[in-house]
């Protein structure tokens, strides 16, 4: 199902539960658009997504982590100093709408008592999240400021007055009456045509909840009864996530429209973790690395534009022995040669002499025309091996930004940061503050095999170079894919269980550029056997003496392993 008025109410319940009377303690803005706010309430810390974003916004408890910027932006700078420390009186929704308010009390630097709330409009690409002043429903600040001139119907800068957004008038909230269904089903006996039909007269129901709504109540002679049922099991949900033909949607409870394998949660908070945790974290990484995929495009396109032009002047070295020729047949016959003259043809020795048509400057000698083609013959041979090696540093080049490339599509968001630092350590991308910090190299992410062997994946170059080259025993089992990009993976063993290798070769199939492949073959050997060679890029090894076997990754595999086995 949707992100709609009815899921935001089952959410809501449930945030109230869980958050009313509880204290704000931290806030946060690790992205543009997303807020955390960490509440303490019975004795438990609870991070509180606030998301805004055009396509994922949404407010839940999420234990998804995240890393904060150096700077902290200056949205969540006013919240620290109107929210940090104050109580959390409720988490209510405004009607049937996509818009929470999360009302609060607190002191302001004056030590009066100060009521503010945060209301999250959750409406697309319009949405936002407001800070306002309860009392004289002023806006203090919101994530995204918008001009008077992108919106005419209310005031969407910091000072103004809140106004909520425009609401289509005569709908009717579903959870306070259902005035005016029977007519709508005596009218409208199919699902085809109740659907929209809800639509239109009930507030907060997307297409897919309409379709729902109307299936439920047309499949029993007591609609009435049947649609009061159905709303009543949003108070009370059984979070789902339903996979069907390699698709996945959430729901709230069992839905007849939404066949399909069930996975069940305790809240819907742990379901949109799940749900969202591919979907958002790609996002998330996509609006970090927006200056790291920009300088890896542009490398990308000039080493092989570089490759594309080394290939044409070797093409043209393949002639170079035809240039040789034509000067040596002018200089044998340069007595039939004159001055002024555009060509000629002449009997080529070389080839049971048949003429040969050589291309002449009218302002050149004949000898000074013959010595023009040994100079281009003599140019073109010289510059093949420059060319060659010119040609292996841009394929070089070419390899390891399709590296980094695959890395960024692997990584989390806080994978990024490392990645930018390496660019910049490499000369790539310039240092944008003054001020040089040492960069810290966060953990490989840390999976268990079956038997309870630790396995660590190195997810960018920098991770790679200290776990294959520092923090790796030298009898650990180092693993990569053959000849692919992908991450180094390590297991903290020196004698592993075939399974264990399977495992382990699995996770290095995954976190690969054949990460969607079969039978993926993976090399394998003791990390002792590996070698840096000088001045290589962070990351690079050569090794000699391994083993292949082959694999096909499985998500579910990887997921499995990211769990530590019961002890």
């Amino acid at each position: 199902m949707s992100f709609d008025g009815l899921f935001t109410h089952a959410m809501v319940r449930e945030l109230n539960q869980t958050l009313a009377g509880g204290r704000i303690t931290k806030l946060h803005q690790p992205y543009p658009n997303e807020i955390f706010m960490v509440v303490r309430n019975h004795h438990q810390n609870y991070p509180v997504l606030l998301s805004a974003h055009p396509n994922f916004a949404r407010a839940q408890i999420s234990k998804i982590k995240y890393t904060n910027p150096q700077t902290a932006p200056n949205f969540v700078m006013m919240l620290r100093k109107h929210l940090e420390g104050a109580q959390l009186l409720s988490v209510e929704q405004i009607e049937n709408d996509r818009i929470i308010k999360f009302a609060t009390t607190g002191r302001n630097e004056l030590g009066d008592e100060e009521k503010t709330s945060l209301y999250l409009e959750m409406m697309g690409r319009h949405s936002n999240l407001f800070l306002v002043d309860e009392a004289k429903q002023r806006i203090i600040d919101l994530i995204k400021h918008v001009s008077p001139d992108q919106n005419r119907v209310r005031s969407l800068i910091p000072g103004g007055q809140y106004v909520q957004p425009p609401k289509q008038s005569g709908l009717i909230n579903p959870f306070t009456s259902l005035q005016g269904l029977a007519p709508l089903i005596l009218e409208h006996p199919d699902v085809e045509t109740l659907a929209p039909a809800l639509q239109q007269h009930f507030q907060g129901l997307a297409r897919d909840s309409s379709l729902e709504f109307a299936t439920v109540v047309l499949q029993s002679g007591d609609s009435m009864a049947y649609a009061k049922a159905w709303l009543a099991a949003f108070d009370h949900p059984q979070p789902q996530l339903v996979t069907t033909d390699q698709k996945m949607a959430f729901a709230t409870f069992d839905w007849l429209t939404l066949p399909g394998e069930k996975t069940y949660f305790d809240t819907l908070s742990e379901m949109l973790d799940q749900y969202f945790a591919d979907k958002s974290e790609r996002d998330r990484v996509n609006q970090q690395a927006s200056v790291v995929l920009r300088v890896i495009k542009n490398e990308l396109k000039k080493n092989r534009n570089k490759v594309k032009k080394f290939e044409q002047e070797l093409a043209q070295v393949d002639h170079a022995d035809e240039l040789k020729v034509k000067g040596e047949l002018l200089t044998t016959y340069m007595h039939e040669v004159e001055r002024g003259m555009n060509s000629i043809d002449l009997p080529n020795y070389y080839d049971d002499n048949h003429p040969l048509t050589i291309a002449l400057s009218n302002q050149l000698s004949p000898s000074r025309n013959a010595q023009k083609y040994f100079t281009r013959y003599n140019k073109l041979k010289t510059s093949v091996k420059y060319i060659n090696e010119q040609m292996a540093l841009a394929q070089t080049e070419i390899a390891y930004f399709e590296n980094l490339q695959e890395q960024v599509a692997l990584a989390a968001p806080r994978d990024i940061e490392e990645i930018k630092q390496e660019l910049i350590q490499e000369g790539y991308l310039r240092l944008q503050t003054k001020k040089k910090q040492k960069p810290k190299v966060s953990a490989p992410e840390k999976f268990y095999a079956s038997d309870g062997t630790l396995i660590e994946v190195g997810k960018n170059n920098l991770q790679n170079e200290r776990l294959s080259m520092h923090t790796a025993n030298r009898n650990d089992i180092w693993l990569h894919t053959k000849d692919i990009p992908g991450s180094h993976v390590v297991l903290h063993t020196s004698e592993p269980s075939p399974a264990t290798l399977l495992e382990g070769a699995q996770l290095a199939a995954y976190f690969s550029k054949a990460r969607d492949s079969s039978n993926v073959p993976v090399d394998y050997l003791p990390v002792k056997r590996l070698r840096k060679p000088n001045g290589s890029k962070p990351g690079f090894v050569i090794f000699e003496g391994q083993q292949t076997l082959t694999v096909t990754p499985s998500a579910a595999v990887v997921q499995r392993l990211r769990q530590a086995p019961a002890k």
